[in-house]
């Protein structure tokens, strides 16, 4: 069996996060939920029941200045190993723009961009992540 790398989440950047959930909560009835992790004001998005297919998200206060599609949305794709799909990534033409890091309890994560200049997240969910 092939191991695949699923789609498992998606973050929306927002100048003004409070605006930005209520349209979302108004227009689809998303929850958001603010996360205690450290570092970052971010917010859990819930889209669903998860009795029906989709995915969940999160979402965070654009940085200052940034329009690039790292700052609009991200799509961010499981793996089971992150180190090995970073390599599958630049072997097969990919850039890495965001090197491997912690996302303390959650796991590694990193950004890249396809030749066709789309830019994707991967993690590799690991609650020892420090």
């Amino acid at each position: 069996m092939i191991n695949m790398g699923r789609v498992v989440h998606f973050d929306i950047y927002a100048d003004d996060p409070k605006r930005a959930s209520e349209f979302y909560e108004k227009t689809f009835g998303w929850k958001f939920e603010k996360w205690k992790g450290a570092g970052m004001d971010y917010w859990l998005i819930m889209t669903g029941s998860g009795k029906e297919p989709g995915i969940d998200g999160g979402m965070a206060k654009r940085e200052k200045g940034r329009t690039d599609s790292v700052s609009t949305n991200a799509i961010t794709i499981g793996v089971p190993a992150l180190d090995a799909a970073i390599e599958k990534v630049e072997q097969f033409g990919g850039k890495i723009l965001m090197p491997k890091m912690a996302i303390p309890g959650v796991g590694w994560f990193a950004t890249f961009q396809d030749m066709e200049g789309n830019v994707l997240g991967m993690i590799q969910m690991d609650a020892s992540a420090k």
